[in-house]
């Protein structure tokens, strides 16, 4: 590989590591080419990036980056790159799920957002909400006083009908 080439694989990981809200390093050195592509499909439909990259090139884009420092730690071996974009808690969900079945696929270490995580919290990440199921339990705890209110100003509309019923059935009596 040329300079040129290097230059490029940096600049092109350093771009992941800026555009990502959370980076997820793997070890898939156990994984035959069959699973990684079927590990490669469900990151895509999440729209997570999966790249592999030399682990010093990849030591170069996160120094140039000044992001993710800690992960440079765990530059070792045979090392896969999860970029997480819109939804940084996918990556954790897929990587579970093919370890809860093969234990093939270890998670080294990640970041979120400015969080680092090792590779033994995974079961946490993995139970994470995700950004929408966060936005719809918001918007359900703002509706519910909301519906609260109606029906408290209701019960006082039917008591004063129910009163002022009460008033003129007794002023005819």
């Amino acid at each position: 590989m040329n300079k040129n080439e290097k230059a490029e694989l940096i600049a092109e990981a350093k771009e992941l590591i800026q555009n990502a809200s959370a980076v997820y390093l793997t070890d898939y050195s156990k994984i035959n080419v069959e699973d990684i592509s079927e590990i490669r499909n469900q990151f895509r439909k999440d729209g997570v990036k999966y790249r592999i990259f030399k682990n010093t090139l990849f030591k170069r884009a996160l120094v140039e980056s000044g992001k993710f420092e800690k992960l440079a730690d765990h530059l070792e071996g045979m090392t896969g790159f999860a970029f997480a974009s819109t939804n940084p808690v996918a990556p954790a969900k897929i990587i579970k799920k093919y370890n809860d079945t093969s234990q093939k696929f270890p998670l080294k270490a990640c970041y979120i957002e400015t969080q680092y995580f090792d590779g033994s919290k995974l079961k946490e990440l993995a139970e994470l909400p995700t950004k929408e199921e966060v936005i719809a339990s918001i918007l359900g705890s703002l509706n519910s006083p909301a519906s609260g209110i109606v029906g408290s100003i209701a019960a006082v509309i039917r008591d004063l009908v129910s009163v002022v019923d009460e008033v003129s059935k007794k002023k005819a009596a």
